[in-house]
């Protein structure tokens, strides 16, 4: 068998060490990996590389199109963006799969028999990223969901379906809310669900839903959901199966794909050797059938399933009562290592085949109709501090154009708004026509908001589409 090239990076945090003990498995099992190594996270980063990535890196992954990645740190609440998601979203990786599977009795769980896939919308949703501060008070961070994104990931999730066996797809997502955002991807789903028969279909709200899958997984079978959704849904999923570091994770796209493990760097036990390397070994084992290692595969899945049914755990699964040895991170590989060839006898045994495969093929994405769009009005927010209608009283609306509301976080305060609603200093001025509508109406409007000594900060165009409102009404109005 030649060599696949594949693209690895040993992360941040626990990351170096749990990417030894996997590709020591790998390399015992005879994967036939041609391994160019990059480095990418923190230390790329203090180095003044703002996308925590180099430029040769992107070579290797181009010339590769296959990345077995640690996991690496993101800070919380400013620095540098993530670059999972750079990564993601660089490579069309537009398919996030997660597999949660509970190891009963081996690792201690309230759902045996647990089985269940996440696959997570990679791209759009609020992990776009795009934010603002618009206001002393008021920061903004944009959601987006777009209509060919919605079709791909249900897609996906319907093939992978009908391609693994499995029988049901369920969406989870917040349209009682979000009714536009999260809506078009309710929408895309029951009309794509069309498409599979054979497949049952049902849906959730998300929070009843997380709570249902914490409470009854075994409901579940494929699970479809937008991206931040989704990186919730996957968590407690896999935590209820056990844990958290047992999670292995793909993401697909149509050219690349990566594999890596569900949880993060772990900073805090670093260097101590007692990670488990069981999330990227899974995540490995993704990428073995990925490349056509599939016999590989095979042998590794099942050599992880005897050493788990041995008793043989790290000390985030260990239990005095079910395990017969506590080992660290090393110590695990080796015990992996020395059971490849075996069969697990209280697992199922996997057979993953032999030869090529592919990844899923989608079919090119349906024709859409191009609808009519006629500008109807604005949403002009302005940065002000006072009460609602101090500042109605300082607007003039231009010609053509009607002060219709103003809206506080989404809630109407003027005109009859109630005094109770807290406000703070970014308000939303919605503008209508009352007469034919243009966009030289809406720059004189933003004239005469500067002339009144008013700060706008940003304008929404009101559309409607096909003579639909494409724009929602605000709470109150």
């Amino acid at each position: 068998m030649s060599k696949t090239p594949i693209t690895v990076a040993r992360g941040d945090g626990i990351g170096p060490e749990i990417m030894d003990a996997t590709l020591d498995i790998l390399n015992a099992a005879g994967a036939q990996l041609d391994i160019e190594e990059i480095e990418i996270g923190e230390a790329v980063y203090t180095r003044g590389i703002q996308n925590g990535i180099e430029e040769s890196s992107w070579d290797s992954l181009r010339r590769t199109k296959v990345f077995l990645k640690a996991p690496i740190t993101t800070p919380q609440g400013g620095g540098f963006k993530s670059l999972n998601v750079t990564v993601r979203k660089s490579l069309g990786l537009y398919a996030n799969v997660r597999p949660c599977v509970s190891y009963h009795p081996y690792v201690e769980t309230n759902f045996p028999g647990m089985d269940m896939v996440i696959i997570r919308e990679n791209e759009e949703d609020l992990y776009a990223g795009i934010e603002h501060r618009q206001t002393q008070d008021v920061v903004q961070s944009l959601k987006l969901i777009s209509r060919p994104g919605s079709e791909r990931i249900v897609r996906y999730a319907f093939e992978y379906a009908r391609a693994n066996g499995r029988k049901k797809v369920t969406c989870m997502i917040k349209d009682n809310i979000m009714k536009m955002a999260d809506g078009l991807f309710h929408r895309v789903f029951d009309e794509i669900g069309e498409e599979y028969p054979d497949i049952e279909k049902d849906h959730y709200i998300i929070d009843i839903g997380i709570a249902r899958v914490a409470a009854r997984p075994n409901d579940f079978d494929v699970i479809v959901t937008e991206n931040l959704y989704g990186d919730i849904i996957s968590d407690v999923a896999v935590e209820i199966t056990g844990s958290v570091g047992l999670g292995g994770s793909c993401n697909v796209g149509d050219d690349f794909a990566m594999f890596e493990a569900v949880h993060g760097s772990a900073p805090d036990i670093s260097g101590k050797g007692i990670a488990n390397p069981s999330g990227l070994l899974l995540g490995a084992v993704l990428m073995l059938n990925h490349i056509g290692q599939s016999e590989v595969a095979t042998k590794v899945h099942n050599a992880w399933f005897k050493t788990l049914e041995d008793g043989i755990h790290t000390g985030d699964i260990y239990d005095a009562e079910l395990s017969k040895e506590k080992v660290g991170t090393e110590g695990f590989a080796a015990a992996v290592i020395a059971r490849l060839g075996q069969t697990p006898s209280q697992f199922k045994a996997v057979d993953y085949g032999s030869g090529a495969k592919e990844g899923l093929k989608l079919p090119p994405l349906k024709p859409r109709k191009t609808q009519s769009k006629e500008l109807v009005g604005a949403d002009i927010f302005i940065n002000f501090d006072g009460t609602p209608e101090s500042l109605a009283s300082r607007i003039k609306a231009a010609e053509g154009l009607e002060l219709q509301i103003i809206a506080n976080r989404g809630v109407k305060v003027w005109p009859n708004g109630h005094p109770d609603t807290f406000c703070s200093d970014h308000w939303c001025c919605r503008f209508q026509k009352t007469a034919l509508m243009s966009h030289d109406m809406i720059i004189a409007q933003l004239q005469a908001i500067k002339d009144a000594g008013l700060e706008f900060i940003k304008v929404e165009n009101l559309y409607e589409f096909d003579g639909e409102r494409g724009y929602t009404l605000a709470q109150g109005q």
